[in-house]
């Protein structure tokens, strides 16, 4: 061992190596030292480092690329959806109502059936289902599941029995409670109206969290992800679990389980409890962090609920509207500006171009309020923008957290919902590389899948999931497989304050990689949809190895 230098653990020769280092773009090799990269560069250097007790990993010329991030997950959604009811890939309503029977005679009674993700633009008739569908299959479990964008929900007559919900219960600031010619309730409530039925499901407990956790976790090292933004709860749960949900990434956290380096963002509206605290943003350390603030200012475009500047075009009397933190302008300005002044960073789901616009404006209120500092403004989905908006996030440093599956998914009908015009600007990844901004790519699973290969492919090809569109749809948007890989490893460890020890593979960074079974960079983009991950590697640890590559090291 040479005098100053660390023990080198583990060494990766032979490889494709892409750095996302502009001075050394490319290597064969990397050398690991206690938890950190101490080595890139040629293969006979790298094995000029070997001691007794080093193991060596021959890559066969495989591409490595530095572990993914994803700056948008639900992660305690994620794991729960792994042993719930899978309704994703049902084809009609039929088919759900079937995996729905079949789900409820396999639970104990009384227990909710929740998540499912189901989809109507698969289906032949894309009307949204009643109670009427799934009640004499779920006569005792209750049923709250989730359409695929989470911002609309389809309930049982149980359920909403439970929760008081008929036809005399009052609209919710902000929300829909779906209703047919009777005025009674259809069992379908959107955004804010959810809360009505999620105050009666009962909460999970600090080991159920952690057991979710800890199995999203297992999935995520699959797909090469090694750290992940958790946007926490949604809806009313959000500020109810929110604390338990830390409870349970620190009850991982103390008793070595939890690996996947993790930024946990709090409910906006909470943002004075961790200034009470002193809690500023990327408090922790490279394993947990916290200190950052998720809000809402409108809902999806899936739900109708995003909220445009003009009529949708399927509907030219609604314009969609503001989430129930927006309902309130004030409070949420209030929440905004403080929790900025207390040090804290914002991160602000808005899909439509009004939502976008909305809090554009009032992020530069905040800069020229509150004084000049590194903030790291987030736009969560950045969804639907005006052409001149694009232009404010590189001036204003907004850093536009996006998702690029939700673009060949939702593509398969956007332009039914908003017309071809105002789509040219959806998913504007080009645009705003354009111009400068800062891309985080991520997945919002549990709402889509967490699959990083999955979203290059989808910002590269843009080709919609249903074989529409083969060229891609708004094609002039696309970018490339190295700007995808970037907004995935080095995008979304800047947008958590992270990128000066994570983010690409040099030396005194963490070492977090991910080895690919294709060179993603030499195939036809078509082809990325088949690429696996191999061997997934989280502080020079193996964590995940699809192959015999991890356990082939040799000493």
């Amino acid at each position: 061992m040479g005098v100053g230098r660390p023990a080198v653990d583990l060494i990766l020769t032979g490889g494709k190596i892409w750095t996302e280092n502009p001075a050394q773009p490319e290597a064969e090799a990397v050398a690991i030292a206690h938890r950190q990269i101490v080595f890139v560069g040629s293969s006979k250097d790298a094995i000029g480092l070997k001691e007794p007790e080093t193991k060596v990993i021959d890559l066969r010329g495989r591409r490595v690329v530095p572990g993914f991030g994803d700056a948008h997950v639900h992660f305690y959604y994620g794991g729960s959806s792994l042993t719930s009811v899978q309704l994703r890939n049902a084809k009609s309503r039929e088919e759900m109502r079937d995996r729905i029977a079949k789900f409820a005679a396999s639970r104990a009674k009384g227990e909710w059936i929740l998540l499912g993700e189901w989809d109507p633009q698969a289906w032949d008739s894309p009307a949204l289902p009643t109670h009427e569908l799934i009640d004499d299959v779920t006569p005792h479990n209750p049923v709250f599941v989730n359409r695929v964008d989470a911002h609309t929900m389809l309930t049982n007559s149980l359920a909403m029995k439970l929760a008081g919900v008929d036809r005399n219960t009052p609209d919710v600031a902000g929300g829909v409670i779906g209703r047919d010619a009777q005025g009674n309730p259809t069992g379908i409530v959107i955004d804010a109206a959810k809360s009505l039925i999620e105050r009666v499901i009962p909460k999970p407990t600090v080991p159920q969290l952690a057991e979710a956790l800890y199995a999203a976790q297992q999935h995520a090292f699959k797909f090469g992800v090694t750290a992940v933004h958790d946007m926490g709860f949604v809806g009313s749960r959000a500020a109810e679990s929110s604390a338990d949900l830390f409870r349970a990434y620190q009850s991982l956290l103390a008793t070595g389980k939890l690996k996947i380096r993790t930024t946990l963002y709090t409910p906006l509206p909470q943002w004075q409890k961790l200034a009470n605290l002193g809690v500023q943003a990327c408090f922790g350390n490279d394993t947990m962090q916290i200190g950052g603030l998720k809000g809402f200012s409108d809902g999806s475009l899936g739900s109708s609920t995003a909220w445009f500047l003009q009529p949708y075009t399927d509907d030219a009397t609604s314009v969609g509207g503001p989430s129930d933190e927006l309902s309130d302008p004030a409070e949420m300005r209030r929440n905004l500006f403080g929790g900025d002044a207390a040090g804290l960073q914002l991160a602000i789901h808005a899909i439509g171009d009004r939502a976008n616009q909305i809090m554009l404006d009032t992020f530069e209120e905040i800069s020229l309020s509150n004084g000049t500092r590194d903030r790291r403004f987030r736009i969560e989905h950045a969804q639907h923008l005006q052409p001149a908006d694009v232009a404010r996030f590189p001036l204003m440093k907004v850093i536009a957290s996006m998702q690029p599956y939700h673009c060949i998914d939702d593509g398969r009908w956007a332009c039914g919902r908003i017309g071809k015009a105002r789509a040219k600007e959806a998913w504007a990844f080009r645009s705003l590389l354009d111009a400068g901004a800062t891309l985080a790519f991520g997945s919002d699973w549990w709402v889509a899948p967490i699959d990083p290969l999955a979203g290059i492919y989808a910002a590269v090809t843009r080709r919609p999931i249903d074989g529409s569109s083969p060229e891609g749809w708004i094609p002039e948007q696309k970018i490339s497989v190295r700007e995808a890989v970037h907004a995935y490893t080095m995008g979304t460890a800047y947008a958590a304050f992270q990128d000066r020890i994570k983010g690409s593979i040099e030396a005194g960074k963490l070492a977090d990689l991910a080895i690919l079974s294709r060179d993603i960079f030499a195939i036809d983009p078509v082809e990325l949809a088949d690429t696996k991950v191999e061997l997934t590697i989280v502080g020079g640890e193996v964590v995940y190895a699809r192959d015999g590559l991890g356990s082939a090291a040799k000493g």
